[in-house]
């Protein structure tokens, strides 16, 4: 909180405290309350930064308005993107929604007439199998850091999990006896999902591994290479980016394993209930959008499949 409020004035910081509070006591997980605080500061700091170039900065949030908001929204499509103003967007809606109707500091929300930002289509590749031999192939060694990012990357790839589910898995979350694993999801939902021999066995040296490193007590599965620190959801994403340009991949980031997971179930054709399940989404949509990019492909395998035009 002291980070996200640097600069703030304290009207702000005291209503961004009581949001967090509201939101942890709703069990919000602690990366939504993150982005949302994030949200709100820097609507707050753009309202300060640019009171000389818009209309003038609201010393109070109950002093917002729509064109308070729409400038700020036009400012993230500008200088950020499109998707990432609809996300700004959002979470405005959240914070101001409270404090009309909780803290009842407003009669009503500023965001009420304020359209939301439209965003393109835009469609993630996956990481197909030769890609992710590529990326596997720098991982042939024996070292700590090569056996550990083996796992996690075969975590990813044969699993379909998020980022962070893999990332803050702990010791207490694997099975090795029935080769599965327990990912606690969005909204605090849990899962177990089974993985196959290749990610047993590539677990299996990581954690002979890992009981030899000095942090082999740490509760966290994944553990830095040096110290005794766990390695944490953003020393993830670095590493995979490393591990891509050393393979000649580029924009490798961990949802692409997510999006193949959904291709290649999609196309051997599994049900899209078991999916659901799964990857740990409630509802079809994201199953709709997972593996879009590959759709193509899957309904030339099913026209070669059915034979049309060749019966004859």
């Amino acid at each position: 909180m002291s980070r996200i409020s640097t600069g703030l004035t304290s009207a702000w910081s005291h209503l961004l405290a009581d949001w967090d509070r509201t939101l942890r006591s709703s069990g919000k997980p602690e990366t939504t309350r993150y982005n949302y605080l994030l949200a709100v500061a820097q609507f707050a700091r753009f309202l300060t930064d640019n009171a000389a170039d818009c209309a003038a900065g609201p010393a109070a949030p109950a002093e917002s308005t729509r064109a308070h908001i729409e400038e700020f929204q036009a400012w993230m499509i500008e200088t950020r993107s499109a998707s990432t103003a609809l996300n700004k967007h959002k979470v405005l809606q959240q914070f101001f929604k409270w404090l009309a109707e909780d803290e009842q500091e407003i009669d009503r929300s500023p965001m009420e007439r304020v359209k939301a930002p439209t965003t393109p289509t835009k469609l993630v590749p996956v990481m197909g199998d030769e890609d992710t031999k590529k990326i596997l192939d720098t991982c042939n060694g024996k070292t700590f850091t090569d056996l550990r990012d083996q796992a996690i990357i075969r975590l990813y790839y044969g699993t379909g999990a998020r980022l962070a589910e893999v990332a803050n898995l702990t010791t207490d979350d694997l099975d090795m006896a029935t080769d599965s694993v327990v990912y606690q999801g969005k909204g605090g939902k849990s899962r177990r999902v089974r993985f196959g021999p290749k990610t047993a066995r590539a677990l299996s040296r990581y954690l002979r591994a890992r009981s030899r490193h000095r942090a082999a007590d740490v509760p966290s599965l994944w553990l830095a290479a040096r110290g005794a620190q766990p390695l944490q959801a953003n020393g993830i994403k670095i590493m995979l980016k490393r591990r891509g340009k050393h393979a000649g991949v580029s924009g490798v980031h961990a949802h692409r394993w997510r999006h193949n997971y959904a291709h290649a179930w999609k196309l051997a054709g599994g049900d899209t209930g078991d999916l659901m399940l799964l990857l740990g989404w409630s509802t079809d949509a994201m199953a709709r959008h997972y593996g879009a990019s590959a759709a193509a492909e899957r309904a030339q395998e099913v026209q070669l499949r059915m034979r049309i035009g060749e019966n004859v």
